[in-house]
């Protein structure tokens, strides 16, 4: 059993999973504007994005600090970095540039006005640990903002439709078997204090839906755990048949009349850094 996410991304890093990362951005996209602009990131500012992934918040993050300011992504995956590096140029930014770096371990030059990131912080092993270290590379009055998932908040809401249920368990269980914090979201509370920074303001979005779009997310995410999964024990039996699972999800949500959730509950939080006087 794998209880080291450090030792490799539970989701894997292949091109569906890369295709279905670039899918939920553009569904996560205004959550994150959202936080990221509640914590005062603006034109002008210098950010770390942590676990840049395939590119999308650095790339929405380029957007928000405009050519004046910068963008420098932390991602540990070559081929993760040559597609977002790609994806920067396609997007004509000149801003934002990617840092190949374990995410425990950044060694980056320069300081920041904010430190960010989304569906990070519950694949490492230390999370408050990883905080209090890139503490050090914030400017007064920094920022920390990071988006990270509910599962409990989610699941709730449907919890008397079995095959969503059982749908949902299996990928929580499945993260949990590689080590990785499906309640991340909800844990960022005590993270941040266990990082000694400030006490964080927190919030909450639920995407919901009942077309096949919230389905076909599921039955995703569970295809790129299920190699995981699998090795870790995980039984994927009350699924049944998993070529055909997205139809049979899709038909219980659709005569149940009820709205299930994107995935999980997605959890803001951010706090700044003391200092004295007006930003920098």
């Amino acid at each position: 059993m794998n209880k080291n996410p450090e030792a490799g991304y539970a989701l894997g890093y292949t091109a569906e999973e890369h295709t279905r990362l670039m899918r939920q951005a553009a569904l996560l996209a205004p959550c994150t504007e959202r936080l990221f602009r509640a914590a005062g990131i603006g034109p002008g500012d210098r950010v770390l994005d942590l676990g840049s992934g395939v590119g999308d918040v650095s790339l929405l993050l380029g957007q928000i600090v405009g050519p004046t300011g910068a963008v420098v992504g932390i991602e540990r995956n070559t081929i993760s970095i040559a597609r977002a590096e790609a994806r920067v140029a396609a997007a004509g930014l000149s801003n934002v540039s990617f840092l190949e770096s374990d995410a425990t371990e950044v060694a980056v030059s320069g300081s920041f006005d904010a430190v960010v990131g989304r569906f990070i912080l519950m694949y490492l092993p230390q999370p408050a640990r990883t905080l209090r270290g890139l503490t050090a590379l914030l400017r007064p009055q920094g920022a920390v903002a990071f988006l990270e998932p509910s599962w409990a908040a989610a699941r709730g809401l449907s919890a008397h439709l079995p095959l969503y249920s059982a749908c949902a368990a299996a990928i929580v269980e499945t993260f949990k078997s590689c080590g990785v914090n499906p309640e991340m979201g909800t844990a960022m509370h005590r993270v941040f204090a266990d990082a000694g920074l400030p006490i964080p303001a927190m919030n909450i979005d639920i995407l919901l839906g009942a077309d096949e779009e919230f389905t076909q997310a599921l039955c995703d995410i569970l295809q790129s755990l299920a190699p995981e999964g699998r090795q870790n024990g995980v039984s994927l039996a009350a699924l049944g048949d998993l070529s055909t699972l997205g139809e049979r999800l899709q038909a219980e949500v659709h005569g149940s009349g009820d709205v299930i959730a994107w995935l999980a509950g997605h959890v803001g939080a951010w706090c700044r850094m003391a200092g004295d006087g007006p930003r920098p």
